[in-house]
């Protein structure tokens, strides 16, 4: 059996909660269908800084401080901006072994739309009308990707990892939750129990 079919039986068996939780969104879902060497953190990472690359064409060919070593400049920047994203990917990988922890859902309405607005930002500093502080698009531009993989993938990726080593991820979470239930369920139940108690008390 592959592992993708291997994925689906395992995943398509747990509760809807861990589901989600090993699924995420649709761009988590897509790199989820991938192998497991393709989809490390770090390749993800990597990847995002080739589409940034790729994007950041114009703004060096089209610039006013144009000049025959723009493409020079755009092969050393954008290797930069890859290699930096692969290590934070990678970096991100080994914290989220450490740590153990489960994927946080980004602010999607926030983080998406950092990199056009840097990407836009730079393309106005670089054409000249008007000069804007360089970190601040570089940021918008940056960190989004790194912060994605850092927040959502990188711990999904683990948990991934453990059921392909046929490990349960959710092992421990599962006994939590039925106790929070039977807690829950006892609450509810010496409420209901009170209102009752109440309630005969009154008609005396």
């Amino acid at each position: 059996m592959s592992n993708a079919k291997k994925w689906t039986a395992v995943i398509g068996s747990l509760p809807d909660a861990h589901q989600e939780t090993l699924l995420g969104a649709s761009l988590s879902k897509q790199f989820a269908k991938l192998p497991l060497w393709l989809s490390h953190p770090s390749n993800i990472g990597g990847f995002y800084g080739f589409l940034i690359a790729v994007a950041l064409v114009l703004p060096y060919r089209f610039g006013l401080d144009d000049h025959a070593g723009w493409l020079n400049d755009w092969i050393l920047h954008c290797a930069l901006l890859i290699a930096s994203c692969f290590l934070l990917g990678l970096c991100s990988t080994i914290i989220t072994a450490i740590s153990g922890r489960l994927p946080v859902a980004p602010a999607r309405i926030i983080l998406y739309p950092m990199p056009f607005v840097g990407l836009a930002l730079l393309s106005i500093d670089r054409t000249d009308i008007l000069s804007i502080y360089p970190f601040v698009s570089w940021t918008l531009i940056l960190l989004p990707g790194p912060l994605y993989v850092h927040l959502s993938w990188a711990p999904r990726w683990r948990l991934l990892c453990m059921i392909d080593d046929g490990k349960n991820p959710f092992e421990g979470l599962e006994n939590v939750d039925e106790e929070l239930d039977n807690h829950h369920g006892t609450l509810m139940d010496s409420e209901i129990e009170s209102v009752v108690d109440d309630f005969e008390t009154a008609e005396e």
